[in-house]
C-alpha cells in the first residue's frame, strides 16, 4: 500500500469511528431530555449546513436542472414511502412498546425512518469525501476534517434517541456500526465509481441526497427535538450547528 492510500484510508475511517464512539458515549451517559433535544437541534443545524454548503453548490455547478428535479423527487418519494411503511408497521404492532407501561427494554422498535435518513446522509458524506480525494488529496482531507464535526453530532443525536426508546444495547451498537459502514461504503463508491460518472448521474445522486437530508432535518431530527419544551437555548443550538459547519467550510 502506498503512503497516499494509507492516508486516505485513515481519513475515511476516523470520522465514522468517532460517530460510533460519540453514539456509544450517549448510550452510556443517558443524557436528560433537555440535553437530548439540544443535541438533536445541533445535529439538525449541522446537517442543514452540509446540504447548503456542500451539496447545493455542487448541484449549481453541475447545472443539470432536469436531473436535479428527478433526483430530488425520487428522494422525497423514497423518504415519504419509508415513513408510510414505518407508520403502517407501528399500527399493526399496536402502541409503542417504549412508552410507559409498554414492552420491557430491548423490545422497542428502532426509529427506522431516522436511521435510514442518517444512513443516506452518511452515504452522501462518504461520496463527497471520496470524490474529494479523487479530485485531489487536499480536497479530501479538508472535507474529512469538516465532516467529522457532523458525524460526532449525529452520533450523539442517534445515541441519545436510541437510549430514550429503551432499546437493547446490542441493537443500538449494531445500528451505530451500520451507520458507520454506510459512510465507508459511500467513500468507497466516491473514490471508485462516482468519480468517473457523467454529470447527469452525479446530479441525480446529489439531488436525491439533498432531499433525503432535508427530510431528515425537518421530519425527524427537529420533530423529535421538539418533543421537549422549546427554549431559546435549544433553538440557538440549531443555528450554532449551522454556523459551525459554515465557518469550517470557509476556513478549510
Amino acid at each position: 500500500m502506498t503512503p497516499l492510500f494509507v492516508e486516505q484510508l485513515l481519513y475515511i475511517i476516523i470520522p465514522p469511528g468517532l460517530l460510533v464512539v460519540s453514539g456509544f458515549f450517549a448510550l452510556r451517559w443517558a443524557p436528560s431530555g433537555a440535553l437530548r433535544s439540544a443535541v438533536l437541534h445541533f445535529a439538525a443545524g449541522v446537517v442543514f449546513a452540509v446540504t447548503a454548503v456542500e451539496i447545493v453548490p455542487d448541484l449549481l455547478r453541475e447545472h443539470q436542472p432536469v436531473e436535479t428535479v428527478i433526483g430530488f423527487a425520487l428522494g422525497v418519494l423514497a423518504m415519504l414511502g419509508l415513513r408510510s411503511l414505518t407508520h403502517q408497521d407501528e399500527e399493526l404492532m399496536g402502541p409503542d412498546p417504549s412508552a410507559p407501561g409498554g414492552a420491557p427494554e430491548g423490545l422497542s422498535r428502532l426509529p427506522t425512518t431516522m436511521l435510514v435518513g442518517v444512513g443516506v446522509d452518511l452515504i452522501v458524506d462518504g461520496l463527497l469525501i471520496g470524490i474529494g480525494f479523487a479530485a485531489g488529496a487536499k480536497e479530501g482531507r479538508l472535507l474529512a476534517l469538516a465532516l467529522t464535526a457532523e458525524l460526532v453530532s449525529l452520533g450523539l443525536a442517534v445515541g441519545a434517541s436510541l437510549k430514550s426508546k429503551s432499546i437493547a444495547m446490542r441493537r443500538c451498537v449494531s445500528a451505530l456500526g451500520a451507520l458507520a459502514g454506510a459512510f465507508v461504503i459511500g467513500a468507497g463508491l466516491g473514490t471508485t465509481l462516482l468519480s468517473h460518472v457523467s454529470q447527469h448521474v452525479l446530479a441525480i445522486v446529489l439531488s436525491f441526497g439533498a432531499a433525503a437530508l432535508l427530510f431528515l432535518v425537518t421530519e425527524e431530527l427537529l420533530t423529535e427535538a421538539h418533543e421537549e419544551k422549546e427554549t431559546p437555548a435549544m433553538t440557538a443550538m440549531f443555528f450554532g450547528g449551522f454556523l459551525l459547519f459554515l465557518i469550517l467550510g470557509m476556513i478549510m
